[in-house]
């Protein structure tokens, strides 16, 4: 997967796929060639060549306990996108799930969640070995999450990860600069070692905690898959994660909280439409007495319309039944506040509204 990403310098984000690949039988030291070809190791990992940039030939040889890459011929701009994204992964991955996987699992539900990795480095290559944590608000095992977190354990050559800096944090003992921004498809956050990492064993939960206090997710978000690997530029072979595991406790944990009750939000719709064009202002007011940290609002666009673009929010599509989720710097509403954002559109001539709202499950007054 890494779901169609990003680009370095102003883009980068984990490893995209477009199609999964029927999953072939566990073998060691198996050297994979195909585009998106996958095999699995020690029945429980999956490892992907997800060579989703280029149409050059990238092959990776695969062992029992990890992969490396064994040839890699497509060259990316370095202002623009990887030419891909092999990766060893624990869990699902645009529907291919890795053997018995406890995966997608609420994060509440999650007491521990701990990874180990060992990454070989090479130089004279462009490229960030980069270990990505996708969550959702719902338990999909297909396409795009919405939030992606991103671990840079080292990076060689004029790339950067996706949005700006935002600040510096420690966690697991080490320091990490923040970068905070969004491909279009997903938010994403990513945390940069200021010195390479060779090796590691430590917390994902760390990680994710971090995240949610940002406001970007809530505990009631679906953790779906982890994956360790590189995203090529420019060379790449010889680069290998030797090692890769997790282990995932998972409790019960506190459950979720019911959905707030009708009424704790009211949705304001302005808009404004000409010929066969619109656009739409959306307002979510947080009508409760407690905050909304991490947001997702349902509505359906009337018949003939459909968003070309927006502002402030990921959309889960272009038209119909849409979910609007926020992005990493409005995703918390304080109790009596409101978080806004905005589209526009096109449309089949006669112009209307959509009657209802639900946020985060909730259904909204309209106002």
């Amino acid at each position: 997967m890494k779901r169609l990403l990003g680009a370095a310098i102003v883009l980068v984000a984990g490893a995209a796929a477009a199609l999964a690949v029927a999953i072939t039988p566990a073998q060691a030291d198996t050297r994979i060639c195909e585009q998106y070809g996958s095999t699995t190791i020690q029945n429980r990992y999956v490892v992907m060549n997800n060579r989703w940039g280029t149409s050059a030939e990238q092959c990776i040889d695969v062992t029992s306990t990890g992969f490396t890459i064994a040839s890699q011929q497509g060259t990316g701009n370095t202002s623009g996108a990887p030419v891909s994204y092999p990766a060893v992964y624990y869990g699902c991955h645009y529907t291919n799930c890795s053997p018995g996987t406890e995966l997608p699992k609420r994060v509440s539900e999650i007491s521990g969640l701990t990874s180990s990795i060992t990454y070989r480095y090479v130089s004279g290559a462009t490229y960030d070995a980069a270990y990505d944590i996708w969550l959702d608000p719902t338990p999909r095992i297909d396409g795009n999450n919405a939030m992606e977190i991103m671990i840079w354990f080292n990076r060689q050559g004029g790339i950067q990860p996706i949005g700006s800096p935002v600040g510096t944090t420690t966690i697991g003992g080490r320091s990490w600069q923040v970068w905070q921004g969004s491909n279009g498809s997903n938010n994403v956050i990513s945390y940069v070692a200021p010195s390479p990492i060779t090796g590691w064993n430590f917390s994902v939960l760390d990680f994710i905690s971090d995240v949610r206090n940002r406001g970007a997710i809530t505990s009631s978000w679906y953790l779906t898959s982890l994956q360790a690997g590189f995203e090529p530029w420019i060379g790449g072979a010889g680069l290998a994660v030797e090692s890769f595991a997790t282990t995932l406790n998972a409790d019960g944990g506190t459950p979720p909280p019911d959905p707030a009750p009708t009424g704790s939000c009211r949705v304001t719709y302005a808009t404004d439409s000409w010929n066969n064009g619109f656009t739409a202002d959306v307002t979510v007011a947080n009508t409760a007495s407690v905050p909304v940290n991490g947001w997702s609002l349902g509505f359906t666009l009337p018949a003939g319309q459909a968003v070309t673009n927006t502002w402030n929010t990921t959309l889960s599509g272009t038209g119909g039944a849409l979910t609007a989720r926020n992005v990493t710097y409005n995703g918390a509403i304080p109790a009596g506040g409101s978080a806004s954002f905005g589209f526009q559109g096109t449309h089949g001539g006669s112009f209307t509204t959509p009657s209802a709202f639900t946020l985060n499950g909730a259904t909204c007054t309209n106002g």
